[in-house]
């Protein structure tokens, strides 16, 4: 534990963090803020089909399987890891790499649409390997390669144990379900859910995804409602501790602002995954002309997950005081200080809510997490088949990323989360290089598309 802990401090240190956090700030300033001037406009954009392009799903498909992969346990698991771990500040650096890396995401998936291409088998390829590249040439290739090892290791990380291992605990510790046989039965679902491939996969996440999103969103609105009280106190928490450590109670021995930061940005990362690359892994499937319309559409998946729903999770933990570690010296609400990750955050919704509060979570915690498992399969099967350039280990991919579900069901969970913030750190560092490398070409086209002069891509 304490060697994992030390490689995910120095990979999500300083140097990463400015690399980041830089990046968002660089294509904001350099776009002048479009994530803002067209946040209308990328809606509109999200719920209008386009069947023009040679992608293999609409805008809309991909944006709710981008949805599926983001929308996961990182948003009720993760918010409640964070506020433990980082203090009320965290939420308030999970917001500021929330809003600049909507640009982060824009650009990832226009490059998607630009240096998108067939494979041998006719099917629509994308992802940082690709502009990385085809926009800087061969002698970038081990840059490439590196996103593509990382991004299939990571796959296994934050993309299926982690989300096995939230639904397993919450469905354990409500329903008294047991971890191995939930697992087994997680994986069997997730093998036979993943065979069919993309479309299939859209067309689950199309279903799955609205509903899921709303149930959960009305609950915690529900509760803030209750708390209504409660919720500038928590804001200016938020905003306070994110300048000022958190000071020690007890045999709690405080955070640091560099803590909160640093725990902010990586789950800040984990819940939205801009900078990351994996939109650009699914961007280029979906069916369009115009690389920047799409890169608005991408963008409009890090708005959703980080400032609404994320914000939602984080403020029913803060109003009910089950943000606080130590269990309620801080708070002044008593709580059991040894829960953790979902399981507080089911905790948090039953002291409101009753047990209906714990149906919804746990409801919502397997539908996130299982819409992730199968979304971050199609990023992982991407990145075999760059490494591979075939298919035919796509097989044997399916039944090792299956077992690993059943093995997350079952697992500890804290060495799970550090394994997924290393992971998340090492596939972020070579993408975000090869964005900054190829900014020019980011920005350039952005103008030109604003001012009505860019073409429309096959």
């Amino acid at each position: 534990m304490d060697v994992l802990q030390l490689i995910s401090s120095w990979i999500w240190g300083i140097p990463s963090m400015v690399l980041l956090v830089g990046t968002g700030l660089y294509f904001t300033i350099r776009l002048r803020g479009l994530q803002f001037r067209r946040l209308k406009q990328a809606f509109r954009l999200a719920l209008t089909k386009s069947e023009h392009g040679k992608g293999e799903i609409s805008s809309f498909q991909m944006l709710m399987t981008s949805l599926a992969a983001t929308i996961g346990n990182g948003n009720i698991a993760g918010i409640a890891v964070a506020l433990t771990m980082g203090g009320p500040g965290a939420v308030f650096w999970m917001w500021v790499i929330g809003l600049i890396g909507m640009a982060t995401k824009y650009a990832e998936s226009l490059l998607a649409i630009l240096y998108r291409e067939r494979n041998d088998r006719g099917e629509v390829v994308s992802g940082p390997m690709y502009y990385i590249e085809k926009g800087l040439g061969k002698g970038f290739k081990p840059l490439a390669v590196a996103f593509a090892i990382f991004g299939l290791i990571a796959s296994f990380g934050v993309g299926n144990t982690v989300q096995a291992n939230a639904m397993s605990t919450v469905l354990n510790q409500t329903f008294h379900v047991p971890l191995l046989a939930f697992g087994i039965l997680l994986a069997i679902a997730v093998y036979f859910s993943i065979r069919g491939g993309l479309e299939r996969i859209s067309s689950i996440s199309t279903i799955f995804v609205p509903l899921m999103s709303l149930l959960y969103i009305c609950a915690a609105l529900l509760i803030l409602v209750i708390q209504a009280d409660q919720v500038l106190p928590a804001l200016g928490l938020i905003v306070q501790y994110a300048f000022e450590p958190l000071a020690p109670a007890g045999a709690f021995t405080g955070i640091s602002i560099m803590v909160a930061m640093q725990v902010g940005v990586a789950r800040g990362i984990f819940t939205n995954e801009a900078g990351l690359g994996t939109a650009a892994l699914i961007a280029g499937s979906a069916k369009s002309e115009r690389p920047a319309e799409q890169g608005l559409i991408s963008m409009t998946s890090t708005f959703i997950v980080t400032i609404i729903v994320c914000t939602m999770t984080a403020l029913v933990l803060m109003t009910t005081g089950f943000w606080d570690p130590t269990g309620g010296e801080l708070s002044g609400v008593a709580h059991d200080a040894s829960l953790s990750g979902a399981a507080l955050t089911s905790a948090a919704f039953t002291s409101v809510l009753g047990s209906s509060g714990a149906w919804i979570v746990a409801f919502s915690v397997f539908f996130f997490g299982y819409s992730t498992i199968i979304g971050w399969y199609v990023y992982g099967e991407k990145c075999l088949e760059y490494l591979s350039g075939a298919t035919r280990l796509n097989e044997a991919y399916r039944i090792v990323f299956a077992v690993a579900a059943c093995y997350g069901a079952v697992a500890n969970l804290e060495p799970l989360w550090l394994v997924a913030d290393i992971a998340n750190g090492l596939m972020m560092i070579p993408n975000l290089i090869g964005m900054l490398l190829l900014s020019k070409i980011v920005i350039d086209h952005t103008k030109q598309y604003e001012a009505g002069t860019i073409r429309r891509v096959a």
